[in-house]
């Protein structure tokens, strides 16, 4: 059968499993609106700005039928313990998935393999590959084909193997047989809610992306609010808080794919180091890489504000004063707060 064969030719491209689904997505398109009326996803305005064609698959690709869908792991084998990096206030963290090379750049060729060798076998006469690149509803699509029900934190999860995994799809106007949707084991579990760093699971499937600190490290581009600047600790670019504690994971498979290996030493990364790489070699040690979003600016405001959670010794608070000045307003702001942290923790030394 084709589906067994699309399979196949998934695991020969890298994919850990792919499943199809129909395009009924009148659940999440409520779903979505009450999150967008909620003005959760902050000053994330594409969200909103495509109308019905990121819950309506047909309305994106005329004469769409069917939603393949595919994951790939990305879980470093042999990175540096997540756990005790979290509790390494001299170095920084990063999320797993951003520690090789832009996923993007990986799966996306060999999406596009898989939905020419699909077209070839079958003379279909549409399709169009999306890797988190355009209004896709990519955690309920897989969800709804099968790949794993989405969890309270709202990121995919499979029984077989945890959530460590980035998803794909391709759009096709063939009309495929689909795969049952998943069933959610999170049960009474409420460890993501309760370990996220600052509260932005606000409810059981709710998240507030504005308190989130994956988008407020990657997404927000001005200042980070104050209030969630300690609650950030270490964490320069994402956070993977729910994923490391949730119970699932310990089925959780490692990546197979070279690119997703640790580069430059990132999966536990110095942070006075880090804050100290002038713009040109930023651009050399995050070429390729997810790392580019915030920009380098972005860069140095987050990890201003991780050293501002660092402890006070002669390296951290040199290297904060060489960027005191910097003439971008936007790194010099978070320098100055880390600072003063440091003097609030200086005077209540003294008394």
């Amino acid at each position: 059968m084709l589906p067994a064969r699309l399979r196949e030719w998934a695991r020969e491209l890298g994919f850990a499993d792919l499943a199809i689904t129909g395009i009924d997505l009148a659940d999440s398109e409520r779903d979505l609106e009450g999150w967008l009326t909620a003005g959760f996803h902050g000053s994330m305005g594409w969200m909103a700005s495509h109308g019905t064609q990121r819950t309506r698959p047909q309305e994106l690709v005329p004469g769409t039928r069917r939603v393949i869908c595919v994951r790939m792991d990305y879980w470093p084998e042999h990175g540096h313990d997540a756990n005790r990096l979290l509790e390494d206030a001299r170095r920084g963290y990063i999320a797993r998935y951003a520690l090789g090379r832009d996923y993007h750049r990986v799966m996306r060729p060999r999406l596009k393999k898989l939905a020419e060798r699909l077209a070839a076998a079958t003379r279909a006469g549409g399709w169009r590959v999306f890797v988190d690149s355009a209004p896709v509803m990519e955690k309920p699509l897989a969800a709804q084909a099968g790949l794993g029900w989405q969890g309270k934190h709202t990121n995919l999860i499979n029984r077989r193997a945890g959530s460590w995994f980035l998803l794909g799809e391709i759009y096709t106007d063939l009309p495929l047989p689909v795969d049952p949707p998943a069933r959610d084991h999170c049960g009474s579990c409420r460890a993501c809610l309760d370990v996220c760093p600052t509260v932005a699971i606000v409810a059981r499937y709710r998240l507030d992306a504005r308190r989130c600190i994956s988008y407020l490290t990657i997404e927000q581009r001005g200042p980070i609010p104050e209030r969630w600047r300690k609650p950030i600790g270490n964490r320069i670019f994402g956070c993977d808080d729910c994923q490391l504690f949730c119970p699932w994971n310990k089925f959780a498979r490692p990546a197979t794919e070279k690119d997703f290996k640790p580069r430059h030493g990132l999966d536990a990364p110095d942070l006075v180091e880090l804050f100290l790489w002038d713009e040109a070699t930023w651009s050399s040690r995050t070429e390729g890489s997810a790392l580019r979003r915030p920009g380098y600016g972005g860069w140095l405001r987050n990890t201003a504000v991780a050293l501002g959670n660092a402890p006070s010794d002669p390296d951290v608070l040199a290297a904060l004063a060489t960027r005191s000045q910097d003439p971008n307003p936007l790194v010099r702001e978070h320098v100055g707060w880390a600072l003063a942290q440091h003097a609030q923790r200086s005077r209540s030394l003294l008394y």
